[in-house]
């Protein structure tokens, strides 16, 4: 990159670049498929269900850009392969991975202490949050190699930076997750192939309604925050995009907090 601003490219531009984010039917995955658009990606919008996908997908078209809804479960290999195979029809090779999709899958999961519970109530975290983001990893790679140019960025949570009570096998999964970004990171590099993780606080998401429905405890909870307000999509949407665009290619193996500073009180 040129250190004479007036010779630098547009550093925030995606034009030409394919987009394939995870979980993007609402929440954090629908901002961040929008803001990719906006920034000239033609995107692939996931979601664990169908509908969900289509209506994102719909609202890019809306306003010129282009898109293709791709439902799927992550979790499953020949599902993704098959995204990725019509993605790569549809729009081209996949040079951006956004690893959004998260919590424990399409059916809540009963809370229990950890040391009540077992594989059957660990599994749907482990295979949303580390397993599905494996499965999706591993089949853009070989096409980003190909094309030795790549981004491959994972939403975690500070619960896998500084752990959750409660959420624990969660906890986990997300620190595996970003652990994973920082192999692929010291990996890929020669490949002009990047992996970064993002980590959010508390973010306005359909996954968070029952918390932000009680002022009482949004009031505790934002007493840890040095920024005294509940994160929104957009938030964390921009750094993705950031991480996603030429602006953040010596960027690698790093995580990110989205987090209204709740990590320095940490």
């Amino acid at each position: 990159m040129s250190d004479n601003p007036t010779a630098l490219p547009q550093l925030l531009d995606l034009s030409g670049r394919v987009a394939l984010v995870t979980g993007a039917g609402r929440g954090v995955g629908a901002a961040t498929a929008r803001f990719l658009a906006a920034q000239g990606a033609a995107v692939a919008v996931n979601d664990y269900f169908a509908e969900r996908a289509r209506a994102v997908a719909a609202e890019i078209e809306a306003v010129g850009g282009a898109a293709v809804a791709v439902g799927a479960d992550i979790g499953d290999p020949v599902q993704v392969a098959d995204v990725v195979d019509t993605v790569a029809r549809t729009l081209g090779p996949v040079a951006i991975l956004v690893n959004n999709a998260g919590n424990a899958g399409p059916e809540p999961v009963p809370q229990q202490p950890f040391w009540q519970s077992g594989p059957a109530q660990w599994e749907p975290y482990l295979t949303v949050n580390l397993l599905g983001v494996m499965v999706c990893c591993r089949a853009v790679i070989p096409g980003m190699i190909e094309a030795r140019h790549g981004r491959l960025i994972t939403v975690i949570s500070d619960a896998g930076r500084v752990g959750q009570a409660g959420l624990e096998v969660y906890s986990a999964a997300k620190a595996g997750a970003a652990g994973l970004m920082r192999g692929l990171a010291r990996s890929l590099g020669r490949f002009d192939i990047t992996a970064n993780s993002v980590a959010l606080g508390m973010t306005r998401t359909p996954a968070m309604d029952e918390v932000l429905d009680d002022d009482a405890r949004v009031e505790k909870i934002l007493a840890g925050y040095p920024i005294r307000r509940v994160g929104e999509p957009a938030d964390a949407a921009a750094v993705i995009s950031f991480l996603a665009s030429p602006a953040a290619g010596w960027i690698t193996g790093q995580t990110y907090p989205v987090n209204g500073g709740f990590s320095v009180t940490q």
